[in-house]
């Protein structure tokens, strides 16, 4: 995994809630909102943002983390009919042609949702910038509520086990297109 040289400071934005919030993550676990709500998702409560174009988080502060977690998000133009531009597709296409010394890839994996159609897939690698180190990067493509969106999770090998219950939250926790006018009221769902 490429290592930023020097430590990153970001201005998120935090927002303190009421004590009888609703907002409510696993055990471990913080939420992560992106515009509003636009984007939202799950990671573990000792990530820390190491970047905010494109957020991007760590699990410690650079050069001493382990994994990183990337997301880039684009609205999408209402009543456009997608079908014709599978994500499946658009995946495989995308990381054909990495520049990455690739030593193995995974199958294609599909989360059905409704209202959102969710693809990933997994490469292992050899970190040429860090000793050949081996390493995973999970990329997933995510569209719905005119949304779309990329994630990557790039974690090394040796540590998998330990990311592995971070990533399967992630994914399950996304939700896209959801608007949160107050972020101290419950959020309405679509």
């Amino acid at each position: 995994m490429k290592r930023p040289k020097h430590k990153l400071n970001p201005k998120a934005t935090t927002i303190p809630l009421p004590a009888n919030h609703t907002w409510k993550a696993p055990e471990g676990y913080k939420i992560v909102v992106l515009e509003r709500g636009l984007v939202s998702f799950n990671v573990p409560d000792t990530w820390i943002v190491a970047k905010l174009e494109p957020f991007e988080l760590h699990d410690a502060d650079p050069p001493n983390d382990n994994a990183r977690l990337t997301t880039s998000f684009w609205r999408l133009p209402v009543g456009v009919d997608w079908s014709g531009l599978p994500l499946d597709k658009m995946l495989i296409d995308s990381t054909n042609d990495s520049k990455m010394k690739v030593l193995a890839k995974s199958e294609l994996f599909r989360v059905n949702r409704p209202g959102v159609e969710i693809v990933w897939v997994e490469h292992r690698f050899e970190d040429t910038e860090n000793d050949n180190r081996e390493a995973f990067t999970r990329i997933l493509v995510a569209r719905g509520w005119n949304v779309q969106i990329l994630i990557t999770f790039d974690f090394w090998v040796d540590e998998a086990a330990k990311y592995e219950a971070a990533w399967e939250e992630v994914v399950r926790s996304l939700i896209l297109g959801r608007y949160i006018q107050d972020p101290t009221k419950p959020p309405l769902d679509h």
